[in-house]
């Protein structure tokens, strides 16, 4: 989610979404238009970095490290444990730095290395006065609309564009993309767009 302000030394920042599948994205943008969403952030290509320890080490104890480039701007994510509830919620810390080469290799003097890419293109939408955003991820394996923000709006948004609490989706990408490696036999790499 973007956020904006500085960050506070005392209150924890939560991520709390859903993901739901779409089978397409131009319908989906007009049914978020009909629904009197607007485009925040327009249409951008997205290179994701997971960072982890040898052994996967962060990866399995549920948390994640992860390098985003975004046009020019790279950002470092932590994302804790999950919270148990209604939705996937975690706490998230996000900062930007301006080097993604310097960025990988003070993390790789910490022992922590690239182990999965994943590439996406995202377009962000919000209603004015409204507690939360929606992302439209067009992926290599399908379409997601991400709805972020707080539990009731999540759900009262879901509900309001035709999706129930059925086809919410609490998976990560990493998983997503394996279970889909899996169901077509195919190895296990990165999720990345063909050339």
């Amino acid at each position: 989610m973007s956020k904006s302000g500085a960050p506070s030394s005392t209150k924890t920042r939560e991520e709390n979404e859903v993901k739901i599948a779409v089978s397409s994205a131009p319908q989906l943008r007009a049914l978020l238009k009909q629904h009197g969403f607007q485009i925040t952030a327009r249409r951008v290509y997205e290179q994701n970095i997971v960072l982890d320890q040898p052994g996967g080490t962060v990866r399995a104890s549920g948390r994640l490290l992860r390098v985003r480039v975004v046009g020019k701007k790279v950002i470092c994510t932590y994302k804790g444990l999950e919270i148990p509830g209604p939705h996937k919620r975690r706490e998230e810390r996000e900062f930007s730095v301006s080097d993604l080469t310097e960025c990988l290799a003070l993390f790789a003097g910490l022992g922590f290395t690239p182990a999965w890419r994943y590439e996406k293109y995202r377009t962000e939408f919000a209603r004015e006065s409204e507690p939360g955003v929606i992302m439209l991820d067009e992926t290599p394996i399908g379409v997601f609309l991400e709805l972020e923000g707080p539990s009731r709006w999540i759900d009262r948004t879901a509900k309001e564009l035709g999706f129930s609490p059925d086809s919410y989706i609490f998976l990560s990408y990493a998983r997503l993309y394996a279970q889909w490696c899996e169901e077509d036999e195919k190895p296990v790499g990165d999720m990345v767009f063909d050339a």
